[in-house]
């Protein structure tokens, strides 16, 4: 029998400090830029209005923080982009 064991520690502190509710915003984020490629070209070129204009209609419920540092990273696509708002995140 295969038991498998999950390392606490292997998980970035952000992810503890935050609930679940407390993240579906960047959840949000990331879902809409994923299935619709009109909105990720936005997010990757103008993230500022990306960010004002929400999706559906719906603004995302995001930190300064976190809205500071989506406004700020430049990647190259959606990849690049999570791994800099990943690595921007953990520093804070």
């Amino acid at each position: 029998m295969t038991m498998l064991a999950m390392n606490p520690r292997s998980a970035s502190s952000f992810e503890y400090r935050k609930s679940v509710s407390q993240r579906s915003g960047l959840h949000r984020l990331f879902t809409a830029a994923i299935v619709n490629s009109q909105f990720r070209e936005k997010l990757l070129n103008e993230p500022e209005m990306a960010l004002a204009g929400g999706y559906l209609g719906q603004p995302f419920a995001l930190t300064e923080q976190e809205r500071m540092i989506i406004s700020t990273v430049r990647a190259r696509d959606l990849t690049d982009f999570a791994q800099k708002v990943n690595q921007a995140l953990k520093s804070i």
